[in-house]
């Protein structure tokens, strides 16, 4: 990441310059304009002399016929500011201090830069080469292969213009027009730009290529394929050799059917560990859920994630989507690249969801994708439709696109609202919601079961209420009516309703959280507390006993 970023950097300095420049350049031109002819290359370039022979098999030179051009056969070699360049023969004006070379070229620079070309073109004043078919082009390790290719010896630049090839190590890149500088070894492609690799593919409108670093800059839409793995970007950093990717902009890494796009990504194509940041959206469609924040780090490889800032995980595996919202998700994945592969979402504080037939409140949740239950722990709270549901642990099973079935242990409390007076009520240690297509058919509480239920006649007028006390009670429903109650030797009371009392109306652990309900997917962000001494106390647990007695002496 450090090379990505030392280029980075490298990239922006270069824009930074450019923009002085142009700055420069229209603010001075109307004073400049007098001296234009006198300041354009002869000023800007240096003298480098004449162009010297060094020999040749045989010359020509015709003063009456062609005064300026003096023609060269036969193992030519000329010398210019240490350029040697040979050729089997040349023109040669000297008045203009240049030549045109045919054959067998070779221009060499060093012990590094070599060009070859069937035909080139040099001038001398400028120090520009103008080669032509099958040209060759030569740096340290990297090779440029293009039909033409013009050289400028003083700002160390080739570049081509009717498509190019650059080898370099095991990466071949590919363009419509490019530039290649030996002096920071850069390059820059425009137009059609490929690089491949035996691991990778990379398609880009433009790019910059760093030959030492092997990291490209990648600019316009742009996209890298290796083996299941495809990144989507338009400004983004490729590392060839370490894998290492910066994207910006808004990018997106597909890998199989995972799929995520932030702002701002950083990923390791090795490892398949990815840090997004901002605008979050991974979409798992495979298992159906999208997660959403502003902070998400995910591994291919393991399956793990966890995001947070403004965390949400959407579950559409179903016909009704279910949102669900925490300060921080984590998910695990268990047996990935399998058939039988499923995950396990933990959401801690402050856990909000959202779903049409059901909401619900806590602390800390868990989501299991193969069991599909849903469970809460903390002050727990599930809505549904009219009715609200707490106790100290909570486990929601779905089933497809409904709700199965509800578990709750300990402290359990059933509230039903039929207006803004009267509720119905059911208290116990442990309770079961048996649903059917969305619908409650049946609740069965057990163990210190108290209700406060209210009867209608046959006009569905309300008559009079039953507070009724059991170990163990059934009710079965239908059209969201108690149909029928079974209770195991209960005891109770029917009270007509004008003889029921306000003291009469509630159970003792009766509480109404309405306030707190999600009311839409967009409420799930917004936490509102219990209101103070509302909260339930944990049943006290019995303590593993000890096996040490010598532990137990010592503490007496």
């Amino acid at each position: 990441m450090d090379q990505i970023n030392r280029h980075k950097a490298s990239t922006d300095r270069r824009k930074g310059v450019i923009g002085y420049g142009l700055l420069l350049f229209f603010f001075l031109l109307p004073a400049l304009a007098s001296e234009r002819a006198m300041t354009d290359d002869q000023k800007a370039r240096p003298d480098a002399g004449k162009i010297e022979l060094r020999y040749a098999d045989q010359i020509i030179y015709n003063h009456f016929k062609n005064p300026d051009v003096q023609i060269f056969v036969g193992n030519v070699c000329f010398y210019h500011n240490g350029l040697l360049l040979y050729c089997d023969s040349a023109n040669y004006y000297q008045t203009s201090n240049s030549f045109k070379a045919f054959g067998k070229v070779k221009m060499l620079q060093g012990d590094t830069l070599s060009l070859h070309s069937e035909y080139l073109f040099y001038d001398g004043d400028s120090q520009i080469a103008q080669a032509r078919h099958k040209v060759v082009l030569k740096h340290r390790d990297t090779e440029l292969y293009t039909d033409s290719l013009n050289y400028d010896r003083v700002y160390h630049l080739g570049y081509f213009f009717e498509g190019g090839k650059l080898i370099d190590g095991g990466n071949v890149l590919t363009s419509d027009w490019g530039q290649y500088n030996t002096s920071d070894k850069e390059a820059l492609f425009n137009y059609h730009v490929q690089l491949e690799r035996p691991d990778m593919v990379l398609t880009s409108d433009t790019m910059y290529y760093d030959t030492q670093t092997k990291v490209t800059h990648l600019l316009g839409p742009s996209n890298v394929v290796s083996g299941d793995s495809r990144i989507y970007t338009e400004d983004g950093y490729y590392n060839t050799i370490t894998k290492h990717v910066l994207l910006l902009n808004r990018s997106v890494i597909v890998n199989k059917d995972q799929q995520m796009v932030a702002d701002s990504l950083v990923y390791d194509q090795l490892t398949g560990e990815a840090h997004a940041y901002w605008n979050i959206v991974y979409n798992d469609k495979a298992n159906k859920n999208i997660l959403l924040g502003d902070y998400c780090y995910h591994n291919d490889s393991t399956g793990f994630t966890i995001a947070y800032d403004k965390a949400e995980v959407r579950n559409y595996s179903e016909k009704d989507t279910l949102y669900l919202h925490a300060d921080t998700f984590k998910i695990y994945t268990y047996y990935p690249k399998t058939d039988s592969v499923y995950r396990v979402l933990h959401g801690y504080y402050h856990t909000r969801s959202f779903r049409t037939d059901m909401q619900t409140v806590a602390d800390t949740m868990s989501y299991n994708s193969r069991s599909q239950i849903l469970s809460l722990f903390g002050n727990p709270v599930v809505w549904n439709e009219s009715r609200q549901i707490l106790g100290e642990e909570i486990y929601a099973h779905m089933n497809d696109s409904t709700i199965d079935s509800i578990r709750v242990v300990n402290q359990a409390l059933m509230v039903e609202e039929l207006d803004t007076v009267h509720y119905n009520q059911i208290s116990g240690k442990e309770m079961r919601y048996y649903f059917k297509d969305g619908a409650l058919v049946e609740n069965k509480v057990i163990n210190n079961v108290e209700i406060i239920y209210y009867a209608y006649d046959e006009d569905s007028l309300m008559i009079g209420m039953n507070h009724t006390e059991t170990g163990l009670a059934r009710m079965f429903m239908e059209d969201k009516k108690a149909s029928k109650i079974w209770t195991n030797q209960a005891t109770g009371t029917f009270y007509p309703l004008a003889f029921v009392s306000k003291d009469k109306m509630f159970l003792k652990n009766f509480v109404w959280f309405d306030y707190m309900r999600p009311r839409d997917k967009d409420d799930i962000f917004v936490w509102r507390s219990k209101a103070a001494g509302t909260e339930l106390k944990r049943t006290p647990r019995r303590e593993v006993p000890l096996q040490n007695l010598k532990e137990l002496k010592a503490k007496k």
